[in-house]
């Protein structure tokens, strides 16, 4: 342009990312859009699952490694309940928990990660390679094997029962007209009807009606002795509510590995154990024996983390009167002569 006119600067466009205002914009309006999909989270089942999940893994014995401490174990076991998978920075101060994050992939593995950390007055986004992140996942498809899926999320059907029956009871319990009651009142003066009224009002009760008793249409006055009132209680036994609660109850337990009996008010000693130890050997420690296989991966050194033994989640009983079984075995073949490994190998024992 010749002077005295300046030439136009071209306009920078500047986009948030990550958990930026734009991501938090667009994630209250699919909230939005989705309604109370999702609201099983909040639910006390749900939220005792994740305690169980977050105390267990928590009291893991770490072996190896000084990095994971009952903190990060207790955000990894919380992120990994709700969220499916979960993401740290390795540090030299020790591992710093990731809120959000962006990935790249080769072969179907993870190279490098667009990482956002939060902090007290606002986050900031650094980029990361895989060697430097400890990425923690479980429920991995086959079609996204770098992503973790939540048990809420393989089980979307449940959860959304479970939302539907709480919330539906909890509208009832709020709105329905529990213990109110249509009471027959004869004609009277509009002064002794607000007279009456205002005495009922006084008593606990949400609303009162009050019908008159002398009717005339349709064939003639009407009986003049019905003083019978009736209830506005609503009546959900047909729709057994109870029933259908338990039901999706046991179904998230499920999910997350809880035995449904744990929950149940009558629930002895025996079952207790049973539970704790369903819980530690068939959820739990496989998760535990992932993430140290990651640890080991990414920390340079054999890890392993045991939640087996901080719980107690093995019959103590069964396994003393094992054990005192294997001595007297040991000490009867070898005073037989036979071979201690090779007697082992016959009951398939290393």
């Amino acid at each position: 342009m010749i002077w005295p006119f300046k030439r136009k600067e071209q306009e920078i466009e500047t986009r948030a990312s990550a958990s930026g205002f734009t991501s938090e914009i667009m994630e209250a309006r699919s909230a939005y859009i989705q309604g109370k999909q999702g609201l099983a989270e909040l639910t006390a089942t749900v939220q005792s699952c994740v305690g169980l999940w977050e105390g267990g893994l928590s009291l893991a014995d770490v072996d190896g490694t000084d990095l994971l401490n009952v903190r990060s174990l207790g955000l990894a076991a919380r992120s990994l309940a709700l969220r499916g998978e979960s993401l740290f920075l390795i540090r030299e101060e020790g591992l710093i928990p990731v809120s959000d994050w962006e990935l790249k992939t080769r072969n179907s593995k993870p190279t490098a990660y667009r990482i956002s950390i939060s902090e007290a007055g606002g986050g900031r986004t650094q980029t990361a390679l895989a060697g430097e992140v400890l990425h923690f996942r479980i429920g991995c498809d086959v079609s996204a094997p770098y992503y973790g899926s939540a048990p809420l999320k393989r089980a979307q059907i449940s959860a959304a029962l479970l939302t539907a029956i709480e919330a539906g009871l909890g509208d009832v319990y709020e709105t329905a007209p529990i213990g109110s009651q249509i009471v027959p009142f004869p004609e009277a003066q509009k002064t002794d009807r607000d007279a009456l009224a205002g005495g009922f009002r006084g008593n606990r009760g949400k609303i009162l009606l009050r019908e008159s008793v002398n009717v005339t249409a349709a064939g003639g006055p009407g009986p003049q002795l019905d003083w019978k009132p009736h209830d506005l209680t609503p009546d959900l036994q047909g729709m057994m509510p109870i029933e259908s609660l338990k039901a999706a109850q046991g179904a998230i337990y499920n999910v997350f590995g809880v035995l449904p009996g744990l929950a149940n008010p009558s629930t002895t000693g025996p079952l207790v154990r049973e539970a704790q130890r369903h819980l530690a050997q068939w959820q739990l420690q496989p998760v535990a024996t992932a993430m140290a296989e990651e640890c080991s991966e990414k920390l340079g050194g054999p890890v392993s983390l045991d939640v087996m033994r901080p719980l107690q989640a093995y019959d103590a009983g069964g396994r003393a009167r094992a054990f005192t079984a294997i001595i007297q075995a040991l000490a009867s073949a070898k005073e037989s002569g036979v071979e201690v490994t090779e007697a082992l190998k016959l009951v398939d024992w290393e």
